[in-house]
């Protein structure tokens, strides 16, 4: 009996790690694409951000300055549509994340309920045999 307790603990616990391993190359691989956002992000901005330097360095008047003004006001709108964009995205992958945690969440639970309801099953077959 104390055998069969160990084996089913022993099952138990691999099946508990197995299950902890798989959460965290999920959330890992999760993460990694919202840092690939946010760093793809951020080298636009960036690059946008040198443009619109380069443009101020280079103005000598005040049409310059007109034409610096609207490139400053495009940049920014530009920056807020992509910031919408990224976080968009961002959300998206976060809830695939969490999708696929659940998933494996349920996924344990049915081999914990399949895992009791087995001896269980047992139990009473040999109960109903024995009294027969």
């Amino acid at each position: 009996m104390t055998q069969q307790l160990n084996a089913q603990i022993f099952a138990y616990a691999k099946q508990l790690a197995d299950s902890a391993f798989k959460a965290q190359s999920v959330a890992l691989k999760g993460l990694e694409q919202v840092a690939e956002l946010q760093i793809r992000a951020l080298e636009k901005q960036s690059e946008a951000a040198a443009d619109f330097i380069s443009g101020a360095l280079e103005t000598r008047d005040v049409d310059g300055l007109r034409v610096l003004w609207e490139k400053a006001a495009t940049a920014g709108r530009e920056n807020a549509e992509r910031a919408v964009a990224v976080t968009q995205e961002i959300i998206a992958v976060t809830q695939k994340t969490a999708e696929s945690l659940s998933a494996l969440v349920q996924e344990q639970q049915q081999a914990a309920n399949d895992a009791v309801a087995a001896p269980v099953a047992a139990v009473k077959k040999a109960a109903a045999a024995a009294s027969k």
